[in-house]
């Protein structure tokens, strides 16, 4: 049975922010490799499993891909990016967003910073599938430049209290 560190766990959750401000540095592939894998363990409606995960981290690419992605300039200076695509599958956004969300929580838990991109519904789509010679058939769901950073994101969370209802809204 695996024992679980549930502060950790907890911490980790509760601390992940979004940064965009983002410095280039190596980051072992294995690394990389580790924190794609836990987007692959996502949780998927009926274990499709319809997620693909295209990594780039030549500096031209991020540069390029951050002129595709108009609302991502910042995707220039990740270590590295993950795209994350899904075949058009009936659940394949929610499918995409869990494996979106265990990269971001990944990514955090290794110390590196991240930023989700947006991507399903975004005019830019296209090119972007296009960039990364997805075949016919995926939708794209996220672009997460990962990297290195020393910002700290000063956005206030709402309290619980603002949040949790029971039993009824």
């Amino acid at each position: 049975m695996i024992k679980y560190n549930i502060m950790k766990i907890i911490e980790c959750l509760k601390s992940r922010r979004s940064i965009r401000s983002l410095e280039p540095g190596n980051v072992k592939r294995e690394v990389i490799e580790e924190i794609v894998d836990c987007g692959r363990f996502a949780p998927t409606a009926n274990n499709v499993q319809p997620c693909d995960f295209v990594v780039i981290t030549d500096r031209e690419k991020l540069a390029a891909l951050s002129k595709i992605a108009i609302n991502g300039p910042f995707i220039k200076d990740a270590s590295f990016c993950v795209i994350v695509i899904a075949k058009d599958v009936k659940y394949y956004l929610e499918d995409g967003c869990a494996a979106t969300e265990n990269i971001l929580l990944a990514a955090h838990a290794n110390g590196l910073s991240s930023c989700w991109v947006a991507g399903d519904k975004k005019d830019y789509v296209p090119k972007v599938l296009d960039f990364i010679g997805a075949p016919s058939g995926y939708k794209l769901i996220s672009i997460l430049p990962i990297g290195y950073s020393d910002c700290k994101s000063e956005v206030e969370k709402r309290s619980i209290k603002e949040v949790l209802h029971w039993e009824k809204f």
